[in-house]
């Protein structure tokens, strides 16, 4: 059991390494759009997760994907538009506010599955959802003094669109929704198909490109994926919070891109009220499996 936890929490820490890459690599792309980097992230995407579903059902990929059903298209919908806002929240904004704004996501689900969906949350839950919205507001009030406010909203709207697939996934628990992961990259990629003047572009960014959506998105995201059949979901959350720590980091030490203070001090009180939280849920989740039925 211990081995099955500790690969677990592997998986996930090493997800949320290839996940803070994000950053540090879009900072390094010399000429083309954040449209024609979703346009190939997504399709390289998109393509990884085909050769993944390929592998797992061979002659029953179709019967996979009609199985998502009208909530996996919603879901993929979600993912896709998300990701187009996470690729533009980090080029209009510092890494360290889009990152931690993004970090929140967990608190948000909490506080949109209390309301939506009825779930219990604790007052301690709820408590901490407010205060991170202070944390919040301080890097916003960092986004209008140095007129990134824009990146800081498009941030705010991956968290939304992450809420909404993890409330659809939530909903289909025993479908198998890899296929709408997979049609999310496709939705990325005719996002930024339609925005994009051209295609063309060099081949370095051709190549980071690629990376992003094979290697940083496609197998962070995979690690995720495979890491909540070992542990619990409040500790993949936490866990998780790996990128948000690492992203600042990897463009602070390559670029040389510092957060503020202000920034420094939002994004504190949202990693501090996010890890309460998580370790809150973990405690509750293993107060239930010592319960006997």
């Amino acid at each position: 059991m211990e081995r099955r936890y500790g690969f677990g929490v592997t998986l996930v820490i090493v997800g949320g390494v290839f996940l803070s890459l994000s950053g540090i690599l879009l900072r390094n792309i010399e000429s083309a759009s954040g449209w024609q980097i979703l346009f190939y992230r997504g399709l390289a995407f998109s393509s990884m997760l085909c050769l993944v579903l390929w592998f797992k059902y061979r002659k029953g990929i179709v019967g996979a994907f009609k199985a998502i059903g009208q909530p996996g298209l919603w879901a993929a919908l979600a993912l896709g538009l998300g990701s187009v806002c996470y690729v533009f929240a980090i080029l209009l904004t510092t890494v360290a506010n889009a990152v931690f704004i993004i970090g929140a996501a967990p608190l948000a689900t909490a506080f949109t599955a209390w309301l939506v969906l009825g779930e219990r949350t604790s007052k301690f839950g709820i408590g901490a959802m407010l205060v991170s919205l202070i944390g919040i507001g301080l890097m916003f009030a960092d986004g209008l003094i140095e007129g990134r406010w824009l990146g800081n909203v498009a941030a705010l709207v991956v968290v939304v669109s992450f809420v909404i697939f993890l409330l659809v996934l939530r909903s289909r628990q025993r479908i198998d929704m890899l296929p709408a992961t997979c049609l999310g990259g496709l939705v990325m990629a005719a996002v930024g198909g339609l925005f994009a003047e051209n295609l063309t572009i060099s081949n370095h960014d051709l190549v980071i490109a690629l990376l992003m959506g094979t290697v940083q998105f496609g197998i962070g995201f995979y690690c995720f994926t495979i890491a909540t059949r070992y542990i619990m979901a409040s500790e993949v959350a936490l866990f998780a919070l790996t990128e948000s720590i690492l992203g600042p980091i990897w463009v602070w030490i390559g670029v040389g891109e510092q957060p503020s203070l202000l920034t420094l001090a939002g994004s504190g009180i949202v990693l501090v009220c996010v890890s309460a939280y998580c370790i809150a849920g973990i405690r509750e989740e293993r107060r239930k499996l010592l319960v006997p039925n």
